[in-house]
């Protein structure tokens, strides 16, 4: 569970990071890590417009260097842009300042206010810096998808067991995670709306 749904502990480490939502309101936030890419993105946007869904993306700033167009899909589509650092790097492996550059140079290509960091982690110093100019998103619901050991079916099972009202939901547009997205997805997307829950952006 502390994998899947490790707001309980990281909000304690991070008490200004954004994990869930209204607790009180069936609305749930579908989030996608680490695109854009031609492999996966432009998919999964038709299969967000096929069930009306607006989400939210955080971008790796070097996807949309070298892949212009298909942000600007994203764009035009009408969904939330987060920052996800330029070239997708490690807070822990990194010198603090060398990380708020990678940071700042993927805001050169767009500006927005979300932001996540790869892998859920930051050190305690740049997360003070972050916070005083970002709304630093992390999540309540991680699928795993990006485990190309677990099943599609295992993906799915985790948005069914560990979603409640208010949750962040994290998928990611990669090719690590296409199989299990591919897959997931849409009978994720079903599921949620059997359930009654709203799809909301950040």
């Amino acid at each position: 569970m502390l994998l899947e749904q490790p707001s309980t502990i990281l909000s304690k480490i991070y008490p200004r990071g954004i994990f869930r939502k209204d607790p009180e309101d069936r609305s749930v936030y579908l989030t996608f890590d680490d695109g854009p890419i031609p492999e996966v993105t432009p998919w999964l946007l038709d299969v967000l417009d096929r069930y009306g869904i607006k989400a939210t993306f955080f971008v790796v700033g070097d996807n949309v260097r070298k892949y212009p167009e298909i942000f600007q899909m994203i764009v035009d589509k009408g969904h939330k842009i987060g920052n996800h650092t330029f070239n997708h790097v490690r807070s822990m492996r990194m010198r603090n300042p060398d990380y708020i550059d990678n940071v700042k140079k993927c805001e050169s290509y767009f500006k927005s206010r979300l932001f996540r960091p790869p892998h859920g982690i930051m050190r305690r110093w740049s997360y003070r810096y972050m916070t005083g100019n970002y709304d630093i998103v992390f999540y309540d619901v991680i699928t795993r998808d990006y485990n190309e050991k677990l099943k599609p079916e295992k993906v799915l099972d985790i948005v069914k067991k560990y979603t409640r009202n208010g949750s962040i939901i994290v998928f990611h547009d990669s090719l690590r995670s296409e199989k299990n997205l591919r897959y997931a997805l849409p009978k994720a997307i079903e599921w949620l709306n059997s359930q009654g829950y709203a799809f909301k952006t950040l």
